[in-house]
């Protein structure tokens, strides 16, 4: 194992595995600097490096490939699209019943109950809503939801 050579074999299979793994594996850039890592390793081991040489070039450009890729895999998270229908986005429309009432300010939750599920809620616009009422699901902030009433005849809002 003292041969570069084998070493150089070694680094471009490490690529080749990080670099599979990067199309298999669902993310953002995940693997992809271990792959330029060991690629850049390997090219300096048939070039004749030290085996210590090669680990730290691994060791440096994966890390430098790391932050060099990070702002670019960021800014692709924000393009891909939130669909509805997934996750807890499904909930988006849905109709539930305040199970534990809402009651009024910005950051006051109670609880709803949607099909089987129930899940701490926020009134829109920090509004209050008593227990009872049927509301709709508008959007989905973290592990609550925001919500408000589905018809508005007979709500008095919770102070």
């Amino acid at each position: 194992m003292d041969n570069p050579d084998t070493w150089a074999i070694i680094w471009l299979v490490v690529a080749a595995g990080f670099g599979a793994g990067e199309i298999v594996v669902a993310g953002s850039f995940f693997l992809m600097p271990f792959a330029i890592g060991g690629l850049v390793a390997s090219v300096a081991m048939f070039l004749g490096a030290p085996i210590i040489v090669g680990w730290l070039i691994f060791l440096v450009v994966s890390i430098v490939a790391f932050l060099g890729l990070k702002p670019f895999a960021a800014k692709l998270d924000e393009q891909l699209p939130n669909p509805s229908g997934f996750g807890s986005n499904r909930l988006i429309g849905s109709h539930a019943i305040v199970a534990e009432s809402i009651p009024g300010g910005a950051s006051a939750t109670g609880l709803v109950r949607v099909g089987g599920e129930q899940w701490r809620a926020a009134g829109r616009d920090g509004m209050g809503i008593p227990e009872g009422t049927d509301v709709t699901i508008l959007e989905v902030r973290g592990t609550r939801v925001i919500v408000e009433p589905t018809s508005k005849i007979g709500l008095s809002e919770l102070g």
